[in-house]
């Protein structure tokens, strides 16, 4: 099977840039991983647009690819919009895989770009309205928060609203783990410090500031046991890649000193599993498709960038992606295994809590993160001998898990 490697990435800050749009997003992810490629955009030969709030926020209802990338000079060639809810651009990513790996061509481009913040706010936490059935709203919310039952939730631990109702189907999440493997509000907080503590040295972060455990407990609350600390911000913000087939690099002339190779990129939809089979969580099942197509093992992973729209999530994908036992998550957090340094760190570019959480670029972001984890170009946050890599990114909801996960396994 053809090779398909990673050639260059480019991300933009993220955070809330009231000056920003689409289009200027757009054009600075690409324009830094053209230049980190080393390429020129007439060597693209297609690209994948990610954009999952442009339609809610500002009505560009359709073709929102090929109207940000003309505006840089991009034309002319296939562009493929791709929506996929939070898992949007690691999905766009995926489909440039794929279209390398089956030869329709050698050189193309992966990005997404979103511009999330606004000052109506119900506006903009309602963007989140539409990432379930909308057809069985109340049903599934109550299917939802009912997974959370028989976990007491202290006076004063819930925010009055706007925040995104997402939130509270974390916080089920959270309290149904609590129940089952004895996680604690503290081992949450300990992830949420962590992440924070790594964001200090990601100068395209939202937020850089380092937090305690106990200064994150004492955090407001949004709802029990999630305070905002471990939740992830509105942000904005872009991301890029620049993939390429081996008959890519010989046609550029590029060696493979700064390429990293894709050994897996797959989307996987979610079932009708009962909550309790943990096993079969659409990102376990993900996770052991993507080990055997890259022939790993979760031991052999250096580093990883997980979804955590909040800190729970951490716990929940650790142990789906078989870095930690099942139930483990909190215990192992809690000792400081998945910081820089640990036995298997975890978000060194500080996770959606802290770096931001710009739905159509978040797992574009990841890849940004990852890929220079492996070139070895992180700084204070590097990853030493980081040797290979996974992605998780997942979105939306259907049934009491994602709709759709993303796994990506990268290797130097």
């Amino acid at each position: 099977m053809t090779k398909t490697y990673v050639i260059g990435v480019g991300m933009t800050r993220m955070g809330k840039q009231a000056d920003s749009t689409v289009k200027s997003l757009t054009q600075e992810a690409v324009d830094a991983a053209l230049n980190d490629a080393g390429v020129q955009k007439s060597d693209l030969q297609g690209a994948y647009f990610s954009n999952a709030t442009q339609n809610h926020m500002e009505g560009q209802l359709m073709v929102p690819g090929q109207v940000a990338l003309r505006a840089m000079g991009i034309g002319g060639i296939p562009v493929v919009n791709v929506e996929n809810a939070c898992a949007s651009a690691a999905t766009a990513f995926s489909l440039a895989n794929q279209a390398l790996r089956a030869g329709d061509s050698d050189i193309v481009l992966a990005v997404g770009a979103e511009k999330m913040f606004s000052t109506d706010r119900e506006r903009m936490f309602s963007v989140f309205d539409g990432a379930w059935d909308i057809s069985a709203v109340e049903a599934t919310k109550a299917q939802l928060l009912a997974l959370g039952e028989g976990v007491e939730v202290p006076e004063g631990s819930t925010s009055p609203k706007p925040y995104s109702v997402f939130m509270d189907v974390y916080a089920a999440f959270c309290r149904l783990h609590m129940k089952h493997f004895g996680t604690t509000q503290t081992q949450i907080a300990a992830v949420a410090a962590k992440n924070h503590g790594h964001s200090v040295h990601n100068e395209k972060a939202q937020y850089r500031d380092p937090y305690t455990v106990e200064q994150v407990l004492a955090a407001p609350p949004i709802t029990y046991p999630l305070t905002l600390p471990m939740c992830a911000p509105i942000s904005d913000g872009g991301a890029a890649a620049v993939l390429v087939s081996e008959e890519g690099l010989k046609r550029l002339g590029l060696s493979r000193h700064r390429a990293i190779e894709v050994k897996a990129s797959i989307i996987r939809t979610g079932s009708d599993r009962m909550a309790e089979d943990f096993t079969n969580h659409i990102t376990a099942r993900a996770a052991r498709d993507a080990y055997e197509i890259a022939g790993i093992s979760p031991s052999d992973v250096s580093v990883a960038e997980v979804h955590d729209a909040t800190a729970m999530g951490e716990i929940i994908q650790i142990e789906n992606l078989g870095l930690v036992e099942l139930g483990e998550g909190g215990p192992a957090s809690e000792r400081g295994e998945t910081c820089i340094g640990g036995r298997v760190p975890v978000n060194p570019s500080g996770g959606l809590e802290s770096k931001g959480h710009p739905i159509g670029a978040t797992g574009l972001g990841q890849i940004y993160e990852l890929v220079s984890q492996l070139r070895g170009e992180c700084g204070a946050r590097q990853v030493e001998g980081a040797q290979v890599a996974v992605a998780e990114n997942g979105g939306g909801l259907v049934g009491l898990e994602e709709a759709v996960a993303a796994i990506t396994v990268l290797a130097r």
